[in-house]
């Protein structure tokens, strides 16, 4: 096993599916699957998920929103999808426990790092939603900041695509894929793998972020195991 405790960033919009807004509940049990079977192994999971697929904060603004509402409702989407997930993973029999980044009363409980430790001691997956709890933060940012603050061994970053490519794989067929690429390299390159705010404190902190294609079923399996399955950032 390479990783025993994990942050896993996992997008908002990749949970709508190919249904557009919302959340595509085929992914959602394909996801939980994949998070039940590392926990089984007793892997420490972190989970911090984008809001994209009910509502973005900087989407808001271009329809005429308050950039710090539009913010706070982004957060607030996070929320429900952690919900989701958390209900979802508790179908399966698989406890987990949802933590928000400011007060909303029974939704969950509010984060803190202690709190999380004795979740992950009672074989609970963590879900940290609501971002950083401040407008004008990512939930790339939030999920580098709880990466840090849990001591996790590395942030796995899942999405469609399945490593750092030289350029966009979707766009230039002739682009290349990173197995492993330095910090450096990513800013000199201008490759695109996460905000500049989060990216940088990984940067500085030393954190590790691995990049891979989760909605293949078993790929976050053979990230646990150490399998070169997409792009390690160190």
């Amino acid at each position: 096993m390479k990783y025993k405790r994990i942050l896993l960033k996992l997008s908002g919009q990749s949970l709508a599916g190919e249904k557009g807004p919302g959340i595509d509940t085929t992914v959602l049990n394909e996801y939980v699957t994949q998070i039940k079977e590392i926990a089984e192994q007793g892997v420490e999971i972190a989970i911090v998920i984008g809001g994209g697929n009910i509502f973005r904060g900087l989407g808001g603004v271009e329809l005429g929103f308050d950039r710090v509402k539009g913010d706070y409702m982004g957060m607030l989407a996070t929320m429900i999808n952690g919900l989701a997930l958390e209900s979802a993973l508790e179908a399966t029999g698989q406890d987990a426990k949802l933590f928000t980044a400011f007060n909303t009363g029974p939704t969950g409980e509010r984060y803190s790092k202690t709190k999380v430790m004795e979740a992950f001691k009672q074989g609970k997956v963590a879900l940290l939603t609501g971002g950083t709890g401040n407008p004008y933060f990512s939930t790339d940012s939030g999920a580098a900041l709880r990466a840090l603050e849990i001591e996790a061994d590395a942030l796995l970053k899942g999405t469609r695509v399945d490593g750092v490519y030289t350029a966009d794989p979707e766009k230039d067929p002739n682009a290349t894929k990173f197995t492993n690429v330095t910090f450096d390299e990513v800013i000199d390159k201008e490759l695109k793998v996460m905000d500049l705010t989060a990216f940088t404190m990984c940067q500085q902190n030393n954190m590790p972020i691995y990049v891979f294609d989760m909605d293949s079923v078993g790929n976050l399996k053979k990230v646990i195991d150490g399998d070169e399955i997409g792009t390690l950032i160190s």
